[in-house]
């Protein structure tokens, strides 16, 4: 039957079927040919919608897009360009800057992606920046938010191997920063290289202390999350409650731009988006049943330990399986496939389960950024009116920080203490 599926699934997507369906589609026609029982697909969709955990989702989401919905990327697009305003490149390293402080509000790269593309894209290119260049920094920047707190990826990855939300938020942090220290360094040498101009807020500081302190009740929601979830006060599923209830205290009370038309859009994003996710969620839980079924994590592990001696071995191969399936499936659904098998494959050669799902989202985000359906790829290319190829072109520098982080997140265990 599996054998069925996968090629079923393939066969779906390359007819441009969306994941969920095609994941349905090839479970169904695995089981119709094996003659099991159809009523096990709907059993295995409503399932994982009954997860208390589960609701962290939805409601992060929301408290995201409430933070979104007034002048906060405003306030926040000053605070970077006020620290590195000044330096060759500044307006490229206020992408970078900005996607680590967004990540604490979002926890999602399509949101960053598409959020501070529309805010700096069009400044850059007519301050100077090649639009394949603008583009490159937003598309790879924006995937920042998967590993800063609180983390989508992060929280479903929590979800199918069983590890600690708490404990993945809090090790995402280094990482994320790491990320954002290599790009900032990649956009660096560009901007020497060719001679990109300086862009100073004009009056400096005093002309926008107003805006920075503006910001800071919104920048320290991730230091609200984390420290709630860190000394136990409530558990991820509360806390992404408070963190609602966090946003529409500070749009409503602080901003006091946060009217009821923009709840209203917050809530209409939050619904698409949950609705998109919780389908690919419901859809690889069937896929998952009949993977379990048949045995194939484990006859998969047992492969994994015959085919290659050493530990380190095995992490390089799953680093090549993880790139080559990012490049095709979106982050939510491979996080979800390829998470009950690898945990097993991990279990299998003595690595840490954290450790694991840091290096699957790093890798996985990649993807994001990278041809043939990158997401943010085309969605930086699109704002920046360039072709794809020119941005993947000026995409080369990101994509060797990218790799140079990953595999010290794969091979320094240190890195991901938690």
């Amino acid at each position: 039957m599996t054998t069925i599926m996968i090629w079923a699934f393939f066969a779906l997507l390359a007819l441009a079927v969306p994941v969920a369906h095609a994941m349905m589609g090839g479970v169904g026609l695995a089981l119709w040919l094996d003659g099991k029982p159809m009523a096990v697909i709907a059993q295995r969709l409503y399932s994982p919608t009954q997860s208390f955990p589960m609701l962290a989702v939805p409601f992060f989401i929301l408290a995201g897009s409430l933070m979104m919905q007034g002048r906060f990327g405003e306030y926040l697009v000053n605070v970077a360009r006020l620290l590195v305003g000044n330096m060759k490149g500044g307006l490229g390293q206020v992408s970078v800057i900005g996607s680590v402080m967004f990540g604490g509000v979002s926890g999602s790269a399509v949101a960053d992606a598409s959020a501070m593309g529309n805010a700096l894209i069009p400044v850059q290119k007519e301050a100077g920046y090649p639009g394949g260049f603008a583009a490159a920094i937003n598309a790879s920047s924006s995937t920042i938010s998967v590993l800063i707190p609180p983390s989508i990826p992060l929280i479903l990855y929590g979800l199918v191997s069983n590890v600690s939300i708490i404990d993945l938020f809090v090790a995402g942090i280094l990482p994320g920063v790491m990320l954002g220290v290599g790009m900032f360094a990649a956009v660096w040498w560009v901007a020497r290289r060719d001679n990109l101009p300086r862009s100073p807020l004009p009056g400096g500081f005093a002309a926008f202390r107003g805006q920075i302190l503006a910001a800071i009740p919104a920048l320290l929601m991730p230091v609200f999350v984390i420290g709630t979830l860190r000394f136990g006060v409530a558990t991820p599923t509360e806390v992404s409650v408070m963190a609602v209830a966090y946003a529409l205290v500070v749009g409503g009370l602080i901003y006091r731009d946060l009217t009821p038309r923009a709840m209203w859009a917050a809530a209409v994003e939050t619904a698409m988006i949950t609705g998109a996710v919780m389908l690919i969620i419901m859809a690889s839980s069937t896929i998952q049943w009949l993977l379990t079924a048949e045995r194939v994590p484990q006859l998969l592990a047992e492969w994994v330990g015959a085919t290659f001696s050493e530990p380190w071995m095995v992490i390089i191969m799953l680093n090549l399986v993880m790139l080559v399936v990012g490049a095709f499936l979106d982050l939510p659904a491979a996080v979800l496939l390829l998470g009950p098998l690898f945990v097993t494959i991990g279990q299998a050669i003595g690595m840490d389960l954290v450790q694991l799902g840091l290096m699957m989202v790093v890798n996985l985000a990649v993807g994001l950024y990278t041809p043939p359906v990158g997401t943010t790829l085309f969605i930086s290319a699109s704002i920046a009116k360039v072709g794809v190829g020119q941005t993947v072109r000026s995409l080369i520098p990101f994509y060797l920080v990218a790799v140079v982080v990953l595999m010290l997140i794969a091979f320094v265990p240190a890195l991901t203490i938690y």
